[in-house]
């Protein structure tokens, strides 16, 4: 039974999210903390700043981990093949007829709607992630943590990897 929640919550997020991991960490947010409750939403996070702190697709890192602490490597496995079968099968079913229609203003504009949809699914994910970080860890960290990370990316050419790992440092020396 629980392969088949494991399948289920990482299958439909991918399934109808489209844009992406970004687009879809929300949506696997939803069914591993509210509808399954695997997780807390303070060990999400952190699951994906470590996902973020590591290379290849955050979606398939994190179905992977997420699999894996539920129920092993068999866990790990169906995770990891629920967020990549949905993306494999509708690419192979869509893509003749994209490539037909490629120059349709229909399918440009139709891309050009995903955007905002996916800026707001973020907005509601960076939210969470900060009331969060307020409620675990109080105002004045949360602030240095997010006023360094921002100076850092936006004023430096520092990976944003190594901003995540001083971030999951800071948040290891001084507060835990």
């Amino acid at each position: 039974m629980i392969y088949w929640q494991l399948f289920l919550a990482f299958f439909i997020p991918n399934i109808v999210g489209y844009g992406g991991g970004p687009a879809i960490i929300p949506l696997i947010e939803n069914e591993v903390v509210g509808t399954y409750g695997w997780m807390t939403h303070q060990q999400f996070a952190e699951t994906l700043a470590l996902g973020n702190a590591l290379p290849s697709p955050i979606a398939t890192k994190m179905a992977g981990y997420i699999g894996y602490d539920i129920a092993g490597v068999g866990g790990a496995f169906v995770a990891v093949l629920a967020t990549v079968g949905p993306s494999l099968l509708l690419m192979i079913a869509a893509l003749g007829t994209l490539y037909r229609y490629r120059n349709s203003i229909k399918v440009k504009s139709m891309s050009q709607w995903v955007r905002p949809v996916v800026m707001v699914l973020m907005a509601g994910l960076t939210w969470n992630f900060l009331q969060e970080g307020v409620d675990t860890s109080g105002w004045l960290h949360t602030l240095i943590i997010g006023a360094v990370a921002a100076l850092l990316l936006l004023k430096t050419r520092v990976h944003p990897a190594l901003v995540v790992c001083l971030g999951l440092g800071y948040g290891a020396l001084l507060l835990g």
